[in-house]
């Protein structure tokens, strides 16, 4: 049996007030080298972001964000050949990073947070990764309600992918994001885990990202610190794997590499 492994993001958050690492990388120099780690444990992709979408997060300015990621994009994409993804709603910060040398759109806002966003898209040629958020980061976890969590993200993303290609996305550079921990409860994000085929059978690749996020902490309450959460974070990466995700966003590479390695290892030898 043949298995194709997803590829692996691994995340670089250039803030000082992200939910697992803010802080830590958000100095050029530290970014950059935290960006050589990561590809050196065998990132396929970078996501660099310079705002934190954790709940409760305040907003920076385009500028803010700019000054962030741009110096750290072009100094990754002059040593590395990799994809290099930028995670931004704005489309002036999109522009910026596409021209200091990422391919990649990652938007949480599904390209809704500027009328012109989808035309920016377009225009830039570059890959668009469409994510489901209910509300928006300061407020999207307090009390989130769906009548059907599945059937509402996968109409959701389907329209959000229509409207991408209306504005002159092309449908092969579009991946979808269920959004996990954006706007949800831990039944929420299980239930969409167990069901990730159904968003792949909109006929785009689909994205998992659920790196030490707080559903881990939900269902084991002694991880209340994100670096605890490998475990967890190893076990979604798996089984989003099985379910088709084509590309996991992790913090931790190397670990996550190496669980799907011998993932495809035993399915192989099945």
């Amino acid at each position: 049996m043949s298995f194709q492994r997803p590829k692996v993001m691994g995340i670089l958050n250039l803030t000082p007030d992200s939910f697992s690492d803010g802080g830590l990388h958000d100095a050029p120099d530290a970014g950059l080298i935290q960006a050589m780690k990561l590809i050196g444990d065998g990132a396929d992709i970078l996501d660099i972001g310079g705002e934190s979408t954790r709940p409760g997060a305040e907003p920076v300015t385009a500028h803010e964000e700019i000054a962030r990621t741009a110096p750290v994009i072009a100094a990754v994409h002059a040593r590395w050949n990799g994809p290099i993804s930028i995670d931004t709603m704005k489309p002036e910060v999109a522009r910026a990073a596409v021209k200091a040398g990422a391919s990649i759109w990652n938007d949480v806002t599904a390209l809704t947070y500027a009328p012109d966003a989808a035309d920016v898209a377009a225009e830039l040629g570059c890959e668009v990764i469409l994510m489901h958020m209910l509300g928006e980061p300061r407020s999207m976890q307090v009390e989130p309600r769906y009548d059907d969590v599945v059937a509402e993200v996968v109409d959701y993303l389907g329209r959000r992918a229509e409207a991408a290609m209306a504005g002159g996305v092309a449908r092969d550079r579009i991946t979808l994001d269920p959004g996990i921990g954006f706007g949800k409860t831990v039944e929420h994000n299980l239930a969409l885990i167990a069901h990730l085929e159904r968003i792949g059978d909109l006929g785009f690749p689909v994205l998992l990202a659920a790196s030490r996020k707080r559903m881990i902490r939900n269902i084991d309450p002694s991880a209340t610190d994100a670096g605890d959460r490998l475990g967890g974070s190893i076990a979604i990466a798996l089984e989003g794997a099985r379910r088709g995700a084509a590309m996991v966003r992790v913090h931790d590479v190397r670990e996550t590499v190496q669980a799907l390695a011998v993932q495809a290892a035993i399915i192989s030898a099945g």
